[in-house]
């Protein structure tokens, strides 16, 4: 009886239901599409910002924090002066483990620096020894390429990028090519304190806004022949993506060793920034690992703050769903008011009333949720497209999400109608007052 009663008030009141069903659709498809977004928008945002410069700096435990990161202690104009220690030095042959640590899908690329003080046009400059572009074969079977000219993606090149192929190539920053008169295509003699020299040749001149275009950035064996440091290096660069900080990334970033073991393993097996050095510091014992935290901090703020505002417009788009659907609801009633009297004039109770139109709305706002699923996961593929450039990942927890949300608008939209349903009374409803 029930169910007769159901179905034929679905059909009775096919515009209505049709209506609710279109609305419920349209909250969840963009709820879905935001949610979408927002599980897939950490990688995304963190790939963007990877195309500004690295978060990691990896140093020999041996070297001087200041003069291996900022280059002092070197002649004026010139790099720094090299130590004669071998500790002080990251072994080229070694690098490779980076890719192998727990996070290694997350670390996007990094490259080794030499920079040695030469003489160059009869002034004293940075000549710094990098790889452009580097193919490495894993143990694990994996390829990867790496190497600065994905890390300096913001650079403006006049000529060719830096080629591992061309050993004499080099890129020459826009400040040193207008001083010395070069140009692309033209050599330039480079002597190094030790008497070792080398024809370079101009690839490209370069602009990066920074120290960097009073340089000159070569082949890495080609510097390190020069400095008499073969198979070594000053540091590392690392491009991670990497999870906001929180409470706990900060306490493991002081002492590791404070932590229990549990929130030791949560740290530990989290992208956090702390973490990624930690593991990188295990596979390469000799080294430090310290993070860029202008850049570090700057991707937790700009993910958290898009992320908060994600929640806030999905949390708005469900309100005005249920809003839009309390309105319908209540209409529904108040012409069905005459047929809900009788109901009650017959002995039905306002509960099994309730029940009736409840289980009409939500019948209507299932297949208008399912409806606007499948429309929302659309949506967020062609925002991933429009913005990043990429899809977004499909995240099965936004299914039960989903549910949960046609849940929440169809009960919360249908509450002020019940409400009114159960304060109808039938001799009042029956004579039409």
């Amino acid at each position: 009886m029930f169910l007769k009663m159901l179905l034929g008030a679905l059909a009775r009141q096919k515009r209505k239901h049709l209506m609710i069903a279109f609305t419920v659709g349209l909250g969840v498809s963009l709820a879905t599409a935001m949610l979408g977004v927002m599980f897939d928008v950490g990688d995304k945002v963190n790939q963007e910002l990877k195309s500004y410069g690295a978060n990691l700096n990896v140093i020999p435990k041996g070297a001087s924090m200041l003069g291996e990161m900022y280059q002092l202690g070197g002649d004026e104009g010139g790099g720094p002066a090299l130590s004669e220690l071998e500790s002080d030095f990251i072994r080229e042959d070694e690098l490779y483990k980076i890719k192998m640590i727990f996070w290694a899908y997350n670390i996007v690329d990094f490259a080794p620096f030499l920079t040695l003080g030469v003489e160059a046009g009869g002034r004293q400059v940075p000549l710094t020894g990098t790889w452009f572009d580097r193919h490495l074969s894993l143990p694990t079977g994996d390829e990867v390429d790496t190497g600065m000219t994905a890390m300096r993606s913001w650079w403006v090149l006049e000529g060719r990028p830096g080629d591992e192929a061309d050993p004499g190539g080099v890129l020459v920053g826009r400040e040193l090519a207008d001083a010395l008169g070069l140009a692309v295509g033209q050599t330039l003699e480079a002597r190094a304190p030790g008497g070792r020299a080398a024809t370079l040749r101009v690839r490209a001149v370069f602009e990066s806004g920074g120290d960097d275009d009073r340089g000159i950035f070569a082949p890495l064996p080609l510097v390190q022949d020069l400095a008499g440091r073969p198979g070594l290096v000053q540091r590392v660069e690392v491009s991670a993506l990497t999870t906001p900080e929180n409470e706990l990334a900060r306490r493991a970033a002081q002492n590791p060793g404070s932590l229990t073991r549990i929130e030791w393993d949560t740290w530990y097996c989290t992208a956090y920034i702390s973490s990624i050095a930690y593991q990188i510091e295990e596979i390469l014992p000799g080294v430090r690992v310290k993070p860029v935290l202008r850049v570090a901090q700057s991707e937790g703020a700009i993910l958290s703050k898009t992320q908060l505002m994600i929640i806030l417009l999905t949390l708005l788009t469900l309100l005005c769903s249920s809003l839009a659907i309390s309105n319908l609801v209540t209409a529904n009633i108040m012409e069905r008011s005459v047929e809900i009297g009788l109901l009650k004039a017959l002995g039905a109770t306002g509960l099994s009333i309730s029940l009736l139109v409840l289980s009409e709305i939500l019948l209507a706002a299932f297949g208008g949720g399912v409806a606007g699923y499948l429309v929302g996961l659309g949506l967020a593929q062609f925002i991933g497209l429009s913005v990043f450039g990429s899809t977004v990942a499909v995240k099965a927890v936004v299914i039960p999400i989903g549910a949960l949300m046609v849940l929440a608008v169809t009960l919360l939209g249908s509450l002020p109608a019940l409400r009114a349903l159960l304060g109808l009374r039938p001799t009042e409803v029956l004579h039409g007052r």
